[in-house]
């Protein structure tokens, strides 16, 4: 996501084997237009706006850390770890090379960077929240599917509490970054989202072109599997907007089109690569897709009779789980356990991920 930097403080408490996380406080930083803008030139830049764009998320990660500790008037020399996600520059999963086809993340100054390791082991180095949602969330009543929709949308699929069945967990496709960039596109760069998903609610998805959207060779792929804004981003969404614009589509329309190609590549997925007797029982749904109530009406009216609602049915903010969860990756370094599915991320096998820098 470009959205900004989420910052989360988190109590993580052990007994009897069973790990047990608190989120004490949740801070998010809008990114401002410039830092957006340098983020996205990430892209395009060489490695002098690389090496300065790395220095200045450093910069921007610590400073909301120390935001997000004085609010809660913890001092920093109380933390054990920091957990840093980083900032996703480039995602290219293997394809055959070997190990280290590479997940990037940029992103200096903080204690704890997670996904190397797992690469190096021929790993996607995504996604890393299932072992955390498995350790919180697992259940001996049912399947559970933890749908996370961010910029690119992820699931993982949580058998049984104690059931010898992996965890299956993959990204699914879009998430909000193909709506966000419609709507910036539509409306000439006036808004950056769907707020409350108002344009998606006005508009109705065209089937034409949703078909065309979901004929598509990642759809169909197997897990393990993850993908980023280099395949669904702006270049995606221009595409997006030129076919709809051919088929004489307005502004909400293709919004609302957007809006269902999430909602339904989700479901698909579900539908495709979850046989019928793994099907989730209910699926959570957390991330900024969980604050746009016409995804998760397309999302719910996809997969009934599955029952939708976000995560703090759970007793969790949706909008924390994600940042949470690398301070309980940060956690399980230290305790040098393993901080990676290899069924999930198709690494060689488990590994303790972290790349430790003192203070």
């Amino acid at each position: 996501s470009l959205d900004g930097v989420d910052a989360a403080l988190v109590q993580v408490e052990e007994s009897d084997g069973r790990l047990g996380a608190y989120v004490e406080a949740f801070r998010n930083t809008p990114y401002e237009a410039e830092q957006r803008a340098a983020i996205e030139g990430g892209l395009a830049g060489g490695p002098r706006e690389l090496c300065r764009l790395n220095v200045d998320l450093g910069v921007w990660f610590a400073d909301a850390a120390l935001q997000l500790l004085g609010s809660a008037g913890v001092a920093p020399g109380e933390l054990a770890a920091v957990g840093s996600h980083g900032q996703t520059i480039w995602h290219e999963p293997p394809s055959g090379r070997g190990a280290g086809g590479a997940a990037g993340a940029a992103g200096a100054g903080a204690t704890l960077q997670l996904r190397a390791r797992d690469v190096a082991a021929g790993g996607h180095g995504a996604p890393l929240v299932p072992i955390v949602d498995q350790l919180l969330f697992s259940t001996p009543g049912g399947r559970r599917a933890l749908q996370n929709i961010g910029g690119i949308a992820n699931v993982t699929l949580l058998p049984p509490e104690g059931s010898s069945e992996p965890v299956v967990a993959f990204d699914t496709g879009p998430g909000v970054a193909v709506i966000d960039a419609v709507v910036k596109m539509v409306s000439e760069g006036v808004e950056r989202y769907d707020l409350d998903g108002g344009r998606a609610s006005r508009g109705r998805p065209n089937e034409k072109l949703l078909a065309l959207l979901l004929d598509d060779d990642y759809f169909r792929g197997q897990p393990p599997k993850s993908t980023g804004r280099e395949r669904y981003g702006a270049a995606y969404a221009a595409e997006v907007l030129r076919k709809g614009s051919e088929l004489g589509l307005t502004g909400d329309d293709l919004v609302a089109t957007a809006t269902a190609l999430t909602a339904r590549s989700i479901a698909n997925a579900y539908r495709d690569l979850f046989a019928d007797a793994a099907a989730p029982d209910e699926c959570f749904v957390c991330g900024g897709g969980a604050r746009n109530p016409a995804l998760i009406q397309m999302l719910a009216d996809a997969i009934d009779p599955v029952p939708v609602t976000d995560l703090s049915a759970l007793g969790w903010d949706p909008d924390a789980k994600e940042a949470a969860a690398f301070a309980i990756l940060a956690h399980l370094y230290q305790s040098g356990r393993p901080g990676n599915l290899p069924s999930v991320t198709g690494a060689a096998g488990p590994r303790v991920l972290g790349k430790l820098t003192p203070p």
